[in-house]
């Protein structure tokens, strides 16, 4: 054969004549993306993905199966061709139906995956699974224990049963690990010379400096408190998160190489300008210290604290003196914090205060029902109205009486006063926990959106100065879970980094498939209850602030571990399409229709193949045809109604598809699942 040469991309590449344009473009180090083609077997062009431009040519060519002629000149990126490749793919992903992901993890903000984790759990390999876990989030132990885990709100296991225990798993994966002889450390990048100043040594502060630090900047955390750790040190109480494990979770970090400078005030020690002066990067991850009021009257009675300043008393060793009667108002987990912990303190009657009812209270169940446990009473469709006192200290609350009205935008009924009806309530002290606010003082070169809050933008996370990002409850949309400040600042580590090297690239949720499954698809499920987390008895675990929970053993969680239905794709991974549909802004909701009912066949025995996520590309009939020289696939039916089948002629074939496998290795998805 003659030696041809072509033009790729203004790229000189030498090749052989009778060798395709892919070939020859992919010696020369181009990458051409292809669905359907495999070096094994002979060229089909049936996916159209593999397109490009050749100059005077009026149509596009399907570089895989079109023969170079020399001195072709070709644009595998044009404006024209990225275009016909979205075209292609967004029709394929309009009739694929399969998960990409479990929803446990599409519904984790930090997205972490929950699936992987779980199996890897279920087959005891925990460092294995600690290892999965801080790809996305640094201090598994900690958040364990005290996440909300939306990840169980999206199980479909609760179709069956109960959802997945997730979190707690979690929790024991990172005990595992840091009471092991050999805990996960993770690989950090040759030392780039750029330094990166991180403001706030919180959850979502010790996340960007995890990450940062991993990809081989030098990072400095700056932190106002005595101890790192955020709200998860002085916002959460000893018995939910004994202090230990978060030490040691921010030792690891700390081993890596990130200094650490506590007791640390902008203002104080060195301005924010200082701080910029001396990095490349600074990362402003403040958080939400301010406790909000109720702007009633008596607020500033002697006897009225904020939940924050509460939990942030205790968290340093002391140990207020609250009175018999304490009321706390407010819902969520911070209200469930402040009441059990007055419990705690020596208080004889704890109240929360809400103005709904306890099916509206964002409190996580588990909170609600452990304060009702603890002996908390629940006053509900109540407000506070105005806050009483004699000599400048608390002595009552005058209570307005509310109902239920119609629901507002967030689906939750409408609290509104009944008129002209009240209640007093002796009290010695009132907690309010209705809501934390930013104190930005020190940072007045930022910014502020109308709430008082940083303004930052939502796919680069920069503020209005150029070298100075914002992530976490500083930020944006105010204070939220640990999760989702987690989150956050993993996304902003990476654009970060880009930033430090000279192109700073902006977060784009990637495209995944989603699929919908409904109770009556997983009848076929054994029920099987969830664990249920040993604690102490209310009656012990009130006595002091130690850990109420005991942990999951060994048993407990790998038998929690496999009750995971395993809904994310198998080979999600390793999957050439998705990896193609992420590299382009496709929207297969352009070609909404009917699409081909997801079926599973095992007929090949050891192959499972799952009609919906085939794309037809028929890579596995021509690997069975002309490799595994068999001819048991075929693709049967015209247009929509094609389908991918197996036949076997004689028994005896079956036990050569056994020891094969070959068609399932060819797959570009997840479609053939091998099963043993």
């Amino acid at each position: 054969m003659s030696e041809i040469k072509i033009i790729v991309n203004g790229v000189e590449c030498v090749g052989q004549q009778g060798e395709t344009i892919l070939q020859i473009a992919e010696r020369g180090g181009i990458h051409i993306p292809t669905l359907c083609h495999n070096e094994n077997v002979k060229h089909y062009g049936a996916c159209g993905v593999c397109v490009v431009e050749a100059e005077k040519s009026p149509k596009l060519l399907r570089s895989c199966s079109t023969l170079a002629s020399d001195g072709m000149v070709i644009n595998t990126e044009s404006k024209r061709v990225v275009q016909a490749r979205k075209v292609a793919l967004e029709l394929l992903m309009s009739d694929h139906d399969g998960d990409c992901r479990g929803p446990c993890v599409l519904n984790c903000p930090a997205g972490t995956d929950c699936q992987l984790y779980v199996k890897q759990i279920a087959l005891g390999d925990y460092h294995g699974a600690v290892e999965t876990i801080k790809e996305k989030l640094p201090l598994p132990a900690s958040i364990g224990r005290v996440c909300p885990h939306p990840c169980e709100t999206a199980c479909r296991r609760k179709m069956v049963e109960e959802p997945i225990s997730i979190a707690f798993l979690k929790a024991f994966a990172g005990d595992k690990d840091l009471a092991s002889a050999n805990p996960f450390k993770p690989e950090i990048a040759a030392d780039t010379g750029k330094s990166v100043g991180i403001i706030g040594g919180g959850p979502a502060g010790l996340t960007a400096a995890y990450f940062l630090r991993k990809n081989g900047h030098a990072v400095t955390i700056y932190e106002a408190m005595p101890k790192l750790g955020g709200m998860l040190r002085y916002g959460i109480p000893e018995y939910r998160l004994p202090k230990a494990v978060l030490d040691a979770e921010i030792q690891a970090i700390a081993d890596m190489g990130v200094e650490m400078k506590a007791d640390f005030r902008i203002g104080v020690d060195a301005t924010f300008e200082d701080i910029r002066a001396k990095h490349d990067a600074t990362v402003v991850a403040i958080g939400a210290w301010k406790s909000m009021g109720t702007g009633v009257a008596g607020e500033d009675l002697e006897g009225v604290w904020g939940g924050i300043n509460l939990l942030e008393k205790i968290a340093l060793g002391e140990r207020p003196y609250l009175g018999e009667k304490v009321a706390v108002v407010g819902g969520g987990n911070t209200a469930m914090d402040a009441c059990r912990s007055a419990v705690r303190l020596g208080a004889k009657e704890v109240s929360i205060i809400y103005r709904r009812t306890v099916d509206e209270m964002p409190a996580e169940k588990i909170e609600i029902q452990e304060a009702m446990e603890e002996g908390v009473n629940f006053r509900i469709l109540r407000n506070p109205a105005e806050i009483i006192g004699e000599n400048g200290k608390v002595t009552a609350m005058k209570l307005q009486v509310m109902e239920l009205g119609e629901p507002d935008a967030s689906g939750r009924r409408s609290p509104r006063a009944v008129e002209g009806q009240f209640e007093i309530l002796p009290v010695d002290t009132v907690i309010n926990a209705i809501g934390q606010k930013v104190m930005p003082v020190g940072f007045e070169a930022l910014e502020l959106n109308k709430k008082g809050i940083i303004a930052a933008d939502e796919t680069t996370f920069r503020t209005n100065l150029p070298d100075v990002f914002a992530v976490g409850d500083a930020t944006n949309r105010g204070a939220d879970i640990a999760i989702a400040a987690i989150g956050e600042a993993n996304k902003a580590a990476a654009v970060i980094d880009s930033y430090l090297k000279g192109a700073i690239v902006g977060y784009r949720k990637p495209y995944l498939s989603e699929r919908e499954v409904t109770p009556e698809m997983l009848t076929a499920y054994q029920k099987q209850a969830r664990a249920k987390m040993p604690h102490k008895a209310p009656a012990e675990r009130i006595k002091d602030f130690n850990e109420m929970n005991y942990g999951f053993t060994e048993e407990q969680a790998q038998a929690e571990a496999k009750r995971c239905l395993e809904c994310g794709c198998h080979d999600y991974y390793n999957c050439t399409l998705i990896k193609h549909v992420g590299k382009y802004d496709v929207h297969p909701e352009r070609f909404v229709g009917e699409k081909r009912m997801t079926t599973s066949d095992e007929s090949l025995v050891c192959i499972e193949r799952n009609e919906g996520k085939c794309i037809l590309c028929g890579l596995c009939v021509r690997t069975c045809d002309e490799v595994a020289g068999k001819g048991i696939l075929g693709l049967i039916g015209r247009g929509f109604t094609t389908v991918v089948k197996s036949e076997f002629r004689d028994p005896a074939v079956i036990a050569d598809c056994i020891n094969c496998r070959k068609c399932a290795e060819a797959c570009p998805t997840g479609a053939m699942k091998i099963l043993k």
